[in-house]
């Protein structure tokens, strides 16, 4: 028998889906292999007793990060909210420094990925985050190498992943690497998910994340920019519409946002054509028309490139039971001022 020793974090206000998701996948393992090949999962606790999850649910580690442990092949590391009162534990740095010397693997979850960084693990490594923490993960460890719309990232011995159900993600691709990719398919068709999801984490997440702050100078024409798609503009022809330079707004609008104006066109424009997508049976070309795009093949290039998905495809998983409520959704995102 080939068997993989798993050692699993809990810490208090852990994701319960982190560690269930995993754990499923690699019983399977075992199940699909009339008992060849296995894991062996251990869970260890940040603290000594029950440990709650986040959703209430509680469990009793194996062990502890202060009580001896197996020679692990791999960690993972799950997120949660807790994560953050317990990623800068000297002594769980402590503890998976010495894991990530001796262990093949050492993997995080979601926001997990805090407890490598406050470990120093992910200097110089290329990882990935849920998307809503991605602004915090680079001001708090500037030198990990950020790919923000990855669900999946590995770097050497370090694994990433985005949210909650990326864990499963993970799962199947250790499966994949330890077993072989038919084991992996076999699981993820018992689980009923997909080996490989297609696209990245822009399609869950909204693009529209640097809108300007009401009495801004920049708010005036990130509205106008919204209410004329359709427009073929220009930073030059927005200047002149707020009586400013092209080289002033350039430096406005980066300071107030983060980005230029042309690059917040560009993700308006992708964020409508998805409502759109969501909420209406709006032929492509009129989508692609009403959200700015020269023709219908540049609207599809566009937003592959951009979504890793295409909008046929985008629609047909996303679209909305209630194209009422998703239409009012695709007036709100481009006139905010009038949301309550």
């Amino acid at each position: 028998m080939k068997r993989i020793k798993v050692g699993m974090l809990v810490f208090p206000g852990f994701q319960l889906l982190d560690i269930a998701g995993p754990k499923d996948a690699f019983a399977e393992v075992k199940v699909l292999s009339s008992g060849e090949c296995e894991y062996e999962m251990m869970m260890v606790g940040t603290t000594r007793g029950t440990v709650q999850s986040s959703s209430g649910l509680t469990t009793v580690p194996d062990r502890t990060i202060f009580d001896p442990c197996p020679e692990f092949d791999t960690i993972i590391v799950p997120g949660g909210l807790g994560i953050f009162d317990a990623f800068d534990d000297p002594a769980l740095s402590t503890w998976l420094r010495a894991q990530h010397r001796q262990c093949r693997r050492v993997s995080a979850i979601c926001n997990g990925l805090f407890a490598l960084g406050s470990a120093g693990l992910l200097d110089n490594k290329l990882v990935t985050t849920h998307w809503m923490d991605v602004p915090r993960l680079a001001s708090t460890f500037p030198k990990a190498r950020i790919e923000p719309d990855h669900i999946f990232v590995r770097d050497g011995s370090i694994y990433t992943t985005a949210g909650v159900t990326a864990g499963i993600d993970l799962s199947l691709a250790m499966i994949e690497d330890d077993f072989g990719r038919q084991m992996a398919l076999d699981v993820a068709k018992y689980l009923i998910v997909y080996l490989r999801r297609s696209g990245g984490q822009s399609q869950f997440s909204p693009l529209l994340e640097t809108q300007a702050s009401p009495g801004s100078q920049t708010i005036e024409v990130q509205q106008f920019m919204l209410d004329n798609l359709h427009v073929d503009h220009t930073v030059a022809s927005l200047a002149e519409r707020v009586h400013m330079s092209a080289r002033n707004l350039s430096r406005i609008f980066a300071k107030d946002c983060g980005i230029t104006p042309m690059t917040y066109l560009a993700n308006a424009r992708i964020d409508a054509a998805r409502r759109y997508l969501e909420a209406t049976d709006l032929p492509l070309r009129v989508i692609a028309h009403r959200c700015g795009f020269e023709d219908t093949d540049k609207f599809r290039r566009t937003f592959l490139r951009r979504l890793q998905i295409s909008p046929v495809d985008y629609r047909n998983r996303f679209r909305s039971m209630n194209k009422q409520e998703s239409l009012s959704a695709v007036h709100e995102s481009r006139h905010p001022e009038m949301v309550r």
